[in-house]
């Protein structure tokens, strides 16, 4: 099973790929989709920025499943406004394309990387790298989204009926 992980932000959004086999996983690719080059006050199309980019590396990589991020809410009400329709823009994009979405708190990635939920980037990233075997450290962005496609089949969701 191929799963696409997804961590998204209104600046950088992150992406993971990974092939999970029984108890196998197997690194496939990562990286981020960036709107920074766009003014911040040009929302519409950078949440079109997101939305394409996502339809893009689903249509490389051709997950089977995928995985999203549950934003938590701030201490600024605008920037989780803005987070929550980075995230629209991003689970919009699976589902036009037809894939099933599992959704993971950063917490419930971090337990199931990590060993338990108050980890620190740095561990996360650390834990990606050791579990399928990189030969460095990935980016933040791109760590917690290979963290969210391997928690994936370690802690399935119940399949939203169609």
């Amino acid at each position: 099973m191929r799963i696409l992980g997804i961590d998204p932000g209104l600046l950088t959004t992150g992406f993971g790929v990974v092939d999970s086999d029984g108890g196998q996983l197997r690194y496939v690719a990562s990286g981020t989709i960036t709107t920074k080059h766009l003014d911040s006050r040009l929302l519409p199309q950078r949440l079109k920025v997101l939305f394409d980019g996502i339809g893009e590396v689903v249509q490389r990589y051709e997950p089977d499943v995928s995985a999203c991020e549950i934003v938590f809410v701030n201490v600024d009400p605008q920037a989780t406004l803005k987070l929550g329709q980075a995230r629209g823009a991003c689970l919009t994009a699976l589902v036009a394309r037809g894939l099933d979405v599992s959704e993971y708190t950063a917490l419930q990635m971090k337990k199931a990387v990590v060993g338990h939920g108050k980890a620190a980037k740095p561990q996360v990233q650390e834990m990606v790298r050791r579990l399928l075997q990189l030969p460095g450290l990935p980016g933040t962005d791109a760590a917690d989204a290979l963290g969210l496609a391997i928690t994936r089949p370690c802690r399935p969701l119940p399949k939203w009926p169609t």
